[in-house]
């Protein structure tokens, strides 16, 4: 009797959770369909409507992306929810889009530059200053800026404009450029790790912090050259903009402004005024002309309904930016999504050419060489390629451009970076170490070489087989550089070797055909493509807010299913990979 009681007790219990799954199922459900009921219209309808005495907020805060998404009318709704990402993001084409706007719509009286931390590289950050620039040419109006504090990068974009507003405390870091490495040899030789490590590539410094403790002369020298690069622009883009002597602007740099009090940034003339943040509300009434002036962001700007081109030509610009992988992560460039948005314009009858836009140091060899394919499949279709490069487009990033029929670069785009490496840990001193023992036994030599070569290390006859293979690679890599540039393979090797340029460099060295931006790409595409007239198709898509966040509730995409996926991706096989550093200028 007692057994059977316990049963019926325990059947009652599975019933009720049983009954509270679905109830939960339930509730789930209902609001997601009440959360699409409820704010659909939000999606349906998404323009905004610009007022009289508007002025664009550009802020210089956040994370900067080549392509931006439609604004989430849930951010603050869901901002306290974990795993909600709450960081501001800005999409390129969106800020270059707007200040094009900016100057057109006489209701749009000026652009307002708020803060100065955005996370931006180089070349992005020119290719902002050089429209905002266009905008006070064309249209004769007026810029102002406002920050806290500025890195070196976002003061070389706020320079431009007419007016500097900071505040009393502020700080603007113009002390020069750095780019600093962390090596990781000696930590590993502590715990018991070796990396075993194939390339080829004098200049390929992307695997020296897993086998050296400091950088090597080949990667001082075109580190120093790029960085150098790079701050010539700065200096005299905002010599020209605050009439000050390049001269002057490395001895400010020396002094390290950053450490400075704000008087000295009037003295100096980085600077105009020295005013609070709440006072810049009457700065911006007499600058409108309005008492009831109206700031407008980023991404409402970008819901302001543009007028459309009435023409059956398409001209296509496919955006990949981040690593390039397989298909194994969520992020960055995958060879599987981009090939799925290559067949998706290969279908579209009124697409005449291609735009393909490349952000990218770099990634798996095998995904390079499908995205490759690829663009010779929309040549294969009668369709002109031309690419334009953003802050990176350097070893796997230039593998998925070289074979384009035109190239642009920007003057501070870092790119070239060709070459090819491998990496293996092994592991064998950490497994004596903490006694772990592996065993097994095998039909031919080198059946289990994936296990072995991590647990124990690789012979030389294995180790020569994986050079052998990261030659060829390299051989691969360099034929297909030499092909699309018609240039022949040993002209090629001769400026790789790793070796990493700056656009304005790599035009004499036959890797870029132009400096320019994305529009100067376009419009070489129609000229291509022999059409006058065409409207503009991107890929992918932006991503919808509403499908975003019920991903998010729902569990799908989470960071540590992400984490997962690369880390099975790496102990799949050996890394063989072209890929450049990313570099953080400070």
């Amino acid at each position: 009797m007692q057994t059977a009681t316990n049963n019926n007790g325990q059947q009652q219990r599975r019933g009720g959770c049983l009954r509270g799954c679905l109830i939960g199922l339930a509730i789930y459900f209902g609001l997601s369909f009440l959360f699409g009921l409820m704010f659909g219209s939000m999606f349906s309808s998404s323009t905004v409507k610009l007022e009289d005495y508007s002025v664009y907020k550009l802020e210089l805060s956040g994370n900067l992306v080549e392509q931006g998404q439609e604004a989430n009318p849930f951010a603050d709704m869901l901002g306290n929810m974990p795993g909600y990402n709450q960081a501001q993001t800005s999409g390129l084409d969106q800020i270059l889009d707007n200040i094009r706007l900016a100057e057109q719509d006489e209701k749009i009286k000026g652009i307002y530059l708020y803060g100065g931390s955005m996370n931006m590289a180089p070349a992005s950050a020119k290719a902002i200053r050089d429209r905002l620039l266009l905008f006070k040419q064309r249209s004769g109006k007026w810029i102002i800026a406002y920050s806290d504090n500025y890195s070196c990068t976002n003061y070389y974009v706020a320079s431009v404009a007419d007016k500097m507003y900071i505040n009393p405390t502020a700080n603007i870091s113009w002390r020069g450029l750095t780019a600093q490495k962390m090596y990781f040899t000696r930590l590993m030789e502590k715990i018991g790790v070796e990396m075993q490590i194939m390339k080829v590539g004098t200049f390929k410094s992307a695997v020296e912090p897993l086998f050296r403790t400091s950088m090597s002369e080949a990667d001082k020298q075109q580190t120093m050259l790029y960085l150098q690069g790079i701050w010539d622009e700065y200096r005299a883009a905002v010599s020209a903009s605050r009439g000050i002597s390049e001269a002057d602007l490395d001895r400010y740099a020396d002094e390290h402004m950053g450490l400075q009090q704000a008087e000295k940034y009037i003295a100096y003339n980085l600077a105009d005024t020295l005013i609070y943040r709440e006072e810049m509300d009457e700065v911006l009434r007499v600058m409108s002309g309005s008492k009831d002036y109206k700031l407008i962001s980023t991404a409402k700007l970008a819901q302001v309904e543009r007028p459309k081109a009435k023409s059956k030509n398409r001209i296509a610009v496919l955006y990949a930016e981040g690593n390039i992988q397989a298909d194994a992560a969520n992020d960055g460039i995958t060879a599987k999504e981009t090939i799925k948005q290559i067949k998706a314009i290969t279908k579209d009858d009124e697409v005449k050419a291609v735009v393909f836009r490349v952000n990218s140091p770099g990634g798996s060899a095998d995904a390079s060489e499908e995205i490759w394919h690829g663009v010779k499949t929309l040549q294969a279709k009668g369709l002109p390629v031309v690419v334009s490069m953003g802050d990176y487009a350097a070893s796997g990033g230039y593998y998925i451009s070289c074979a384009a029929d035109y190239i642009y670069a920007e003057p501070t785009t870092l790119t070239g970076s060709i070459g090819i490496f491998g990496t293996v840990p092994n592991i064998k001193k950490l497994r004596e170490k903490i006694g772990l023992d592996v065993d097994g036994i095998s039909t031919h030599k080198h059946a289990g070489m994936d296990v072995t070569m991590v647990y124990s290390g690789m012979n030389s006859e294995e180790f020569a087989m994986m050079q052998t293979m990261i030659e060829n690679g390299y051989d691969l890599f360099t034929r297909r550089c030499a092909d699309g540039r018609k240039m022949t393979q040993d002209d090629i090797k001769k400026i790789a070797e790793g070796r990493v340029w700056l656009g304005k460099d790599a035009i004499g060295i036959g890797l870029v055909d132009s400096l320019g931006n994305i529009d100067d790409a376009i419009v070489k595409a129609a000229e291509l493509a022999g059409i006058e007239s065409y409207d503009i198709n991107y890929y992918p898509k932006p991503t919808d807010p509403l499908e975003e966040m019920l991903k998010m509730i729902s569990g799908e995409q989470s960071e540590e299913e992400k984490l997962i996926a690369r880390i099975r991706l790496l102990a799949k096989e050996p890394r063989v990979l072209m890929v450049m550093e990313p570099v953080e200028i400070k």
